[in-house]
């Protein structure tokens, strides 16, 4: 089959590899229809985090039709078309039974090399380097995924893919990230980054309960988009955010505030100079903190910051005594996609929120190296790129098996 594969730091190229098998009796074999590139997949492609592996297949946001099941699943048949949530859950561990599946205790194989790094292992991850359990991801034609019964969520036929596509990772991921704001009837939620994961926590935000919500990024098409959803927008390279959002608050900052951005923040300032010096190091830092410290600073007194942003490492001058002299509430954690599908379903279904509404770009899998880099730039106002394993080349036409070098 066709696949996309980390080739190196910037580097990733299409490659035929061998067809997935069913290696263990809980597994089912997935055709995929449709993938998409997600934000935190340029993390990988970047090289800030670690143990990646040439020839990975990269891709934790997919779905596809159920093509063959392994002896012991009995919930899911052949022929279902399914989503892949992209933490992998075991269905039965505490923390499942919780309906905490990102923190699953029996996915991750590679528990010890995670424990190292961050204490306690959170769950397998599809496509997320060798930490998160080396497992291929879903740019590709086929893939297999464990723990079928608990994890494959069955979709109905009349939704498009891309209606469903973003129940994976990154809608509910936005819903959490809202819920974890913790939402009263009159709240002002500010979010920083209006990429997609900020476009669906803004929706969600008002789904909750929101009187206002304030979209702070610097691309026109992304605030445009957040407009659209009735944020008020702020663009950080041409404002003060901080005295702006004390001003749209009468004085007393945001209730919440969400960082949508993590490790890669754009910075300004010698701030945001000296992170990304010292993050190509590795070593003096991993991250680039910017929107945190930005949201910890904003936020009002006694409110809650939310960080659906991805960290893996570590991160230099955050403001612990504004997060500590002020009483905030942090929430942060990898999404437990399985507890909000039902939920996120319906409101597809009833009208409340079309998720396709943040593709800007579709293009055959051939053409998935292109994409990154598209995607990664922001050229062509990308703001989500969905990939077809089975289509014909687009406009966006290059030879399927040259590698890509993305340019930092």
């Amino acid at each position: 089959m066709k696949a996309l594969v980390w080739q190196g730091v910037n580097r990733v190229g299409i490659e035929t590899v061998p067809d997935p098998q069913i290696l263990q009796p809980t597994d089912a074999i997935v055709k995929v229809t449709s993938t998409a590139i997600c934000g935190s997949d340029l993390h990988l492609l970047d090289g800030y985090v670690p143990s990646m592996v040439h020839g990975d297949i990269l891709g934790h946001e997919f779905m596809g039709e159920v093509v063959e099941v392994g002896s012991e699943v009995k919930k899911i048949q052949v022929g279902d078309r399914v989503i892949v949530p992209f933490p992998i859950s075991c269905g039965h561990c505490w923390y499942c039974q919780q309906g905490l599946t990102s923190l699953c205790d029996n996915s991750n194989p590679n528990f010890k090399l995670a424990e190292t790094m961050w204490g306690y292992s959170p769950a397998g991850i599809y496509g997320y380097s060798h930490i998160t359990g080396g497992y291929a991801g879903g740019q590709a034609q086929y893939a297999r995924t464990v723990f079928a019964d608990a994890n494959l969520f069955k979709v109905p036929d009349h939704l498009s893919d891309d209606q469903l596509l973003f129940l994976t990772d990154i809608f509910p991921t936005g819903h959490m990230a809202a819920e974890n704001c913790n939402i009263h009837p009159g709240d002002t939620v500010a979010v920083f980054g209006c990429g997609p994961v900020g476009q669906f926590t803004i929706r969600s935000a008002f789904l909750l309960g929101a009187e206002q919500v304030i979209a702070i990024d610097r691309f026109p098409e992304r605030l445009d988009l957040a407009r659209q959803a009735g944020a008020v927008t702020l663009n950080y390279e041409k404002e003060d955010v901080f005295e702006k959002l004390k001003m749209l608050t009468g004085g007393r900052g945001p209730d919440s505030v969400v960082d949508a951005v993590g490790m890669e923040a754009h910075g300004t300032g010698l701030m945001g100079v000296a992170d990304a010096v010292k993050q190509t190091t590795r070593v003096l830092e991993t991250e680039r903190p910017h929107a945190l410290r930005a949201a910890i600073m904003a936020c009002r007194k006694g409110g809650t910051v939310s960080v659906p942003g991805v960290y893996g490492g570590l991160g230099d001058k955050i403001p612990l005594g504004s997060l500590m002299n002020k009483a905030l509430t942090l929430h942060t954690g990898q999404t437990h996609v399985h507890r909000y599908l039902d939920r996120l379903l319906k409101h597809i279904q009833d009208g409340d929120i079309d998720p396709s509404v943040i593709i800007t770009h579709r293009m055959p899998l051939d053409e998935a190296p292109q994409a990154y880099k598209i995607f990664k730039h922001k050229h062509e106002n990308c703001i989500k790129c969905v990939l077809d394993p089975w289509a014909d080349h687009s406009t966006h036409t290059q030879d399927a098996e040259k590698p890509e070098t993305v340019e930092q």
